[in-house]
């Protein structure tokens, strides 16, 4: 079921990934650009996060499921 899809930030091709069971998501399309400007300000967004979570944030994903609509996929943010 693999299509090419692109990410609306950066543009790069994002990656048909299968998300771990516990999400409930199946197969989706995530931007695993390091370089892309979601990821790189998502951790800054998150509020609520406690001390030791400082370096989480998101990549941008969208479920082919739910007419591709677009979710934060929560990921270790380095930076």
């Amino acid at each position: 079921m693999s299509e090419k899809r692109y990410c609306p930030y950066c543009g790069e091709e994002m990656e048909y990934w299968e998300a771990p069971p516990e999400t409930g998501w199946g197969y989706i399309y995530v931007c695993f650009n390091n370089k892309c400007e979601f990821y790189r300000g998502s951790a800054d967004e998150i509020v609520n996060k406690s001390e030791d979570q400082n370096n989480i944030g998101c990549r941008y994903g969208e479920d082919p499921l739910t007419n591709y609509t677009a979710i934060n996929v929560l990921a270790y943010c380095p930076f």
